[in-house]
Formats: C-alpha cells, sequence, structure tokens
C-alpha cells in the first residue's frame, strides 16, 4: 500500500533519476513517462529511458525503488523499443506546458507538473498517474528542481496551495501535427456549460487546440458557442474547418448570425460551405445575405412563430412545439393572413393565462410597432430604447412579415459599436 508519510513522486522528480541493474551498473536516467489509454488509462506503462542505445522503454512493474531514491531493474525485467507504441501518452512530451480546459474553473489552464503515486500490484510496486498540477506549486517545483536540496525543495513546495485536476479528466486530443490534451469532457461536461463559458475556453485556447475542442462538440452546442465568439475570431475559427465540418456547425446557429458570419468569409469558402447546408437552411442563410449588414434586414432572424390571425391559444402552443429553433428566444407570437401581412403580436406571457380557446387576435396589443427591411440599424436601436422592445418584426414593401430583430442583436451592434 502507499505510505502516506512518503514524498509524492512527481513527473519533474522523477526526470533524470538514475536506473541501476541490480549490480549497481547504470542502465540509464528517466526522460519520460509513458502512460498508457483505453482501459489502461492513468496507468504508468513504462519509463522512458536515456541511454547509449537511445531512448528505451521499461515496464514500470520491472522496477523497484532503493533507499537512495534510485530505480532498479528487477531481475527478468527487459528493456523495449518504442517504435509503433502510438497507444502511450509521453507525459514529459504531450502533457507539460500543454494548456487544458478546467470545467470546474470554466478556463484554460496550464499544466506544471504531474503527480504520480506508487502502489502495491501482485506483489510488485506499479505506478499511476493521480492527478495534474496546474498551480503554482508545480511551476515552483520545475524552476527549483536541481537547484536546491530534494528536502529543501519539499518544504517549500508543501507550503504553496494545490491547484490540480484528477488524471481521470484529462484525455489526449489528436490534432495534426501536434497532439494537444483537454478534460475528456466532450459531451458530458463541456456541453453543460454556458455557451459564453464555452466561447470564453475557445477565445483562450490556441488555434489548433480551438480547432480540436470546436470538433469535438455537439454541431448544436458547438453553433451556440461560437455566436458569443468574438467575430474577427469567429471568422478565423471557421476559416480554419474543413467545409462540410463547418456547414454542420453553421446550420445550427441563428440564420442571422450564420449569414454575418458567412459575410465576413472568403466568397469561395462562404460559397463551400453554402454548397455543404441542407437546401432549407441554405435558402435561408442567402435570402440574408442579400441584405444590408446594417438595416434591419440584416440584423433579423428568419427564425419565429407566426400563426394565422383566427387561430387560439391551443393552436400557438402547438406552433411553439413545432418550432425548430431557439424556444427560448421566442418573446412574441406573430398573427399573419393569408398572404402573410403582418396583423397582430401577442405577447408569449399572456398565453400562459390565457385558456386554450381564446382567439389570439383577442390577446394582441392594440398596437405594435414593425419597421421595413431597409431601415438602418440605428434606427432600430432607438426604437428598441424608446419601447422598451423584447423583439421588433420586420416587413416588406407589402407589409409581410419578413423576419424579427431580437434584443440580443441590438446588443451585439451596440457592442461593436464601442
Amino acid at each position: 500500500m502507499h505510505d502516506p508519510h512518503a514524498i509524492t513522486p512527481t513527473l519533474t522528480t522523477m526526470l533524470g533519476t538514475p536506473v541501476t541493474d541490480a549490480q549497481g551498473r547504470l542502465r540509464g536516467r528517466v526522460k519520460d513517462l509513458a502512460v498508457g489509454t483505453g482501459a489502461d488509462a492513468g496507468k504508468v506503462a513504462g519509463l522512458v529511458l536515456k541511454t547509449r542505445l537511445g531512448p528505451e522503454l521499461v515496464p514500470a512493474t520491472g522496477l523497484r525503488q532503493t533507499p537512495s531514491g534510485a530505480l532498479e531493474l528487477r531481475d527478468g525485467a527487459e528493456m523495449q523499443s518504442l517504435q509503433g507504441r502510438e497507444d502511450l501518452i509521453f507525459l514529459r512530451q504531450d502533457l507539460l506546458d500543454r494548456q487544458i480546459i478546467d470545467v470546474h474553473g470554466r478556463k484554460v489552464v496550464r499544466v506544471n507538473d504531474v503527480d504520480l503515486q506508487w502502489f502495491k500490484h501482485d506483489g510488485r510496486e506499479d505506478l499511476r498517474v493521480r492527478e495534474v498540477e496546474v498551480g503554482l506549486r508545480g511551476a515552483m517545483r520545475r524552476m527549483l528542481q536541481g537547484v536546491v536540496p530534494a528536502g529543501t525543495l519539499g518544504a517549500i513546495t508543501k507550503r504553496l496551495p494545490a491547484r490540480v485536476i484528477p488524471w481521470e479528466f484529462v484525455d489526449m486530443i489528436e490534432v495534426d501535427p501536434a497532439r494537444r490534451v483537454k478534460l475528456k469532457i466532450e459531451h458530458d461536461r463541456l456541453a453543460q456549460l454556458h455557451p459564453s463559458d464555452i466561447a470564453d475556453i475557445l477565445e483562450d485556447l490556441a488555434p489548433a487546440e480551438r480547432e480540436a475542442v470546436l470538433t469535438t462538440l455537439d454541431e448544436e452546442v458547438a453553433a451556440e458557442a461560437l455566436e458569443e465568439v468574438e467575430p474577427k475570431l469567429q471568422k478565423s475559427m471557421v476559416e480554419s474547418l474543413d467545409s462540410e465540418v463547418a456547414a454542420g456547425i453553421v446550420e445550427e446557429m441563428d440564420p442571422s448570425a450564420a449569414a454575418d458570419l458567412l459575410a465576413e468569409l472568403p466568397e469561395s469558402q462562404s460559397e463551400a460551405i453554402l454548397e455543404e447546408m441542407a437546401p432549407e437552411e441554405r435558402h435561408e442563410v442567402e435570402e440574408l445575405l442579400e441584405f444590408r449588414e446594417d438595416s434591419a434586414a440584416g440584423r433579423m432572424t428568419t427564425e419565429y412563430v407566426a400563426t394565422p390571425k383566427m387561430a387560439t391559444v391551443a393552436d400557438a402552443v402547438q406552433a411553439l412545439r413545432e418550432f425548430d429553433g431557439d424556444i427560448e428566444s421566442i418573446t412574441e407570437i406573430y398573427l399573419v393572413d393569408d398572404r402573410r401581412v403582418l396583423q397582430g403580436v401577442v405577447p408569449l406571457a399572456r398565453l400562459v393565462l390565457a385558456k386554450a380557446e381564446t382567439r389570439l387576435d383577442v390577446l394582441a396589443e392594440p398596437r405594435f410597432i414593425a419597421v421595413p427591411a431597409d431601415t438602418h440599424e440605428q434606427e432600430v436601436a432607438e426604437l428598441f430604447d424608446k419601447y422598451n422592445l423584447r423583439a421588433l418584426p420586420v416587413v416588406d414593401e407589402n407589409g409581410k412579415l419578413a423576419g424579427v430583430v431580437q434584443a440580443d442583436d441590438v446588443i451585439a451592434f451596440l457592442r461593436d459599436r464601442q
């Protein structure tokens, strides 16, 4: 069993440790630690030794600790070649100094050291990764390693607060040409974060890591996060994606946000993404791309809920159930005639208190505001401020409902001006 009073080994303190055979002859020094994946995740498969013949791997179970702190090869332990061992994670090479996502803190952190633990297994000592250090303690240990005696170093670092992430939350992302690391949170944990938090995380990652994390997310979650990313970075992130992958994400975005994004991309890439999109989503976005970006139509979304003027509350509830867009963005129901000319606006809150058979035109606002498609975005913002609007319908030259400008779109416009 693990001795709780023993000094906990770390990657930093093990690097450079001499490894001898039973006769005391030096066989090499520890250059790295190889960790298994899959069912062997967290188990140290072996220590990479720097030897006269080059790097070689010795299984962790083939070693024992000596009182001097050195490591000794057990009888029968054999050195192995590293060629073809792509199933391993090398802690120094692949993990140290890499950025990972701390899902609990909703931020990006850097790996400063790795805590290890010896334990008994079938009468032999085995080594396992316990946690990843991301705080000052690991950084200080690395800075002072070899500069001050081991005992003094342990006393200094022990006083520093520990900031660690359990190894079970760490997994590899394969990124060509470099390997990157993130927490194992592809769908179950990262997807549970607010899109704004995911956007903050993406903005803090290096480009290759952004792409790797973005493409592991569910397309709907990736779309929501991408909408929260700063526009210039949003453009950069999509430019790095394959057209088919980008199309899958763009399809899930609000049509207005998707049109704004595609308008910023090179025309050839924008067209390539549109080609990969499903016909219905492509048509919605292409229509919006025809409008000036600084107009009401350029800021509107085509995702809204509209019903006939003579519809009832029950009809409106059914329409809401069948709505494919972001239901949380809906604040009003729009009443239209047979030609889709806007006839009225019903605040969503009024449906809650009304009976199912109540006609919607009875619940409609006695006066409502709508704007032509070519209204300048500044005037749109002023209307939101003057009338304290949550949404503003946009109509074409014939009065037909074309789309809706939402409060979030106005906030984004005002933020961009700052």
